[in-house]
């Protein structure tokens, strides 16, 4: 990607289309590579995964070392001295669960492992017979490296250890139970118990699953934290060594943080799905008292049955028209905040960062609700209710003495509608199957700003035509607007026209030029003119006033 930004402003690569790149937030601590990301595209939107960078030596095990066998256990430059060697003794205090699939991992991955526990002789069946289990006291004598695989609660019984402790390594892998449960991390209260010891902060997000499974069933991800680089080092060849990537999240105090990862419950989908609650709510009340509730009451009819699956069939379509334009309207947005004050380097509103860090999980929630539609669609014929509807109307024709009751105009919206309801459904699949990490990996950046970009917003052109061939004229008979409240489909249509309308806007030479040089760096009321002198020396004068930067 051509350029690193600083947080919270926008910088553009020249092929970008139009819109903001956006800084993408990791975690805690450790460094931040920020993707140049187009916002209109939802190159963030639909895959806006942020990207950790560790240390050098766990950059290059990025790049291939996961493809290696599993008991490989070279560095990331090839040494066999690794602290991650086949044979090194690895000691761990405790018997619980996690601590005997992670002797498991690491007896499978070639290290020795000694276990610590309290009671030898009932916890021995429990761990791999390659491993040994032995006092607490003896383990700690034979091992440098020792997880410690206790509840927080059971740290101070290790303090009769400190002696023994003393300059040892110490991971610990311990969580909490609710987000900033204690005012310091585990980890930092583990160092304050031991200060004679190097306490490392890692293991904590993987699962015991994942360990004896292996890094394919779970998550390969180690975030790690130390104040101690060379400590840091020796637990992340560990984790490589055990298959998994380790990533540095930066110094000790960086562990709080780190503990509340697992206790996070869809930190990204809380606001689309609240979005997407709402709107389906409000569509749903509103189409309840247009299709039941006026029924009922001006013409005596009682039309509940509609509640448990026509109800939600009309209102699903809704909630996904409406998410797909959501999805495109920051990015618009964005590049006319960019056109009024004439620079890319301002600072977008908080509001708008975080709508343009949540299009990913809007357009996903709008693809569910549509696949949704689909099926509900489906189901529509099978219902007894559609059966009976059927018969009477096949009775009235016969007792009206029709003997055809076909209409063009009628054929040919239905053929129209369904049609372009299909192809909608298949773009925002393509959309959806791209936004997978190991698809979306295997294309360069073209490839996906075309498909995000250019097909994501054909899938909202083709989704207008969709819902404006369901209305049909339907939007001018008197006779829909129930209660004088205008059909559904013609509240959704409000958003996604005023979007193409914009796009329009934006797409003009005159507005797309300037945009596209404020993309590349040009600011309203500054130029830069650069001349070179006799000695043919590079010289500039920053000047201010209307101009373009003049090379």
């Amino acid at each position: 990607l051509p350029e690193i930004m600083q947080p919270g402003e926008g910088l553009h690569s020249p092929e970008a289309e139009r819109g903001r790149a956006l800084p993408l937030a990791a975690a805690g601590g450790g460094r931040v590579r920020e993707e140049s990301v187009c916002t209109e595209c939802p190159g963030q939107l639909w895959a806006s995964i942020p990207v950790l960078e560790s240390s050098a030596e766990t950059g290059k095990m990025l790049g291939g070392d996961m493809a290696k066998p599993l008991l490989d256990c070279q560095n990331a430059d090839g040494d066999q001295s690794s602290p991650a060697s086949l044979g090194t003794a690895i000691g761990i205090l405790g018997s619980g669960d996690f601590a005997r699939s992670l002797a498991t991992r690491l007896v499978d991955s070639g290290f020795k492992v000694i276990v610590g526990s309290r009671n030898p002789k009932r916890s021995m069946n429990l761990f791999p017979p390659s491993a040994e289990v032995m006092l607490q006291a003896d383990a700690v004598k034979k091992t440098d490296v020792i997880f410690v695989a206790v509840f927080r609660e059971h740290y101070t019984t290790l303090c009769e250890l400190t002696d023994l402790l003393a300059g040892k390594i110490l991971v610990d892998v311990s969580n909490n139970t609710e987000i900033n449960h204690q005012k310091e991390s585990n980890a930092e209260y583990l160092a304050s118990l031991f200060p004679q010891c190097i306490v490392v902060k890692g293991f904590n997000v993987i699962s015991a699953w994942a360990l004896q499974c292996g890094p394919r069933d779970g998550n390969k991800q180690v975030l790690i934290s130390c104040d101690k680089q060379e400590a840091k080092a020796v637990v992340a060849a560990i984790a490589r060594t055990m298959g998994f990537v380790p990533v540095d999240m930066g110094s000790l105090c960086a562990a709080r943080e780190i503990e509340n990862v697992p206790l996070r419950l869809f930190p990204f989908w809380r606001i689309p799905f609240l979005l997407a609650l709402s709107l389906f709510v409000c569509f749903y009340i509103y189409n309840f008292v247009r299709s039941v509730l006026h029924p009922f009451l001006m013409e005596h009819k009682n039309k509940f049955y509609k509640i448990p699956i026509e109800l939600v069939n009309i209102t699903l379509p809704c909630v996904a028209y409406v998410m797909l334009s959501l999805v495109y309207l920051p990015g618009v947005l964005a590049a006319f905040f960019q056109l009024y004050f004439g620079t890319k380097y301002r600072r977008f509103p908080d509001w708008l960062d975080q709508w343009l860090q949540h299009r990913k999980q809007i357009g996903l929630v709008s693809f569910f609700c549509a696949a949704m539609h689909a099926v509900y669609s489906l189901c529509l014929p099978m219902r007894r209710s559609s059966r009976y509807l059927l018969l009477n109307d096949a009775f009235k024709q016969v007792t009206a003495g029709k003997d055809n009751a076909w209409v063009d105009d009628e054929v040919w919206r239905m053929e129209i509608y369904v049609s372009c309801g299909i192809i909608a459904l298949g773009l925002l699949s393509l959309l959806a199957v791209t936004s997978l990490p190991s698809v979306g990996n295997s294309l360069n950046w073209r490839e996906f700003s075309f498909i995000q970009s250019k097909l994501g917003f054909a899938a909202l052109l083709v989704a207008t035509l969709h819902t404006l061939t369901f209305g049909w004229r339907r939007a001018f008979d008197g006779s829909q607007y129930k209660f004088y409240l205008p059909p559904t489909y013609t509240l959704t249509l409000m958003v996604p026209c005023a979007i193409i309308l914009a796009k329009v806007v934006l797409l003009m030479p005159c507005v797309d030029r300037k945009l596209l040089r404020i993309r590349r760096g040009w600011e309203k009321g500054k130029y830069v003119e650069f001349t070179l002198s006799s000695a043919a020396t590079p010289s500039y004068d920053c000047s201010h006033g209307e101009g373009s930067s003049i090379v």
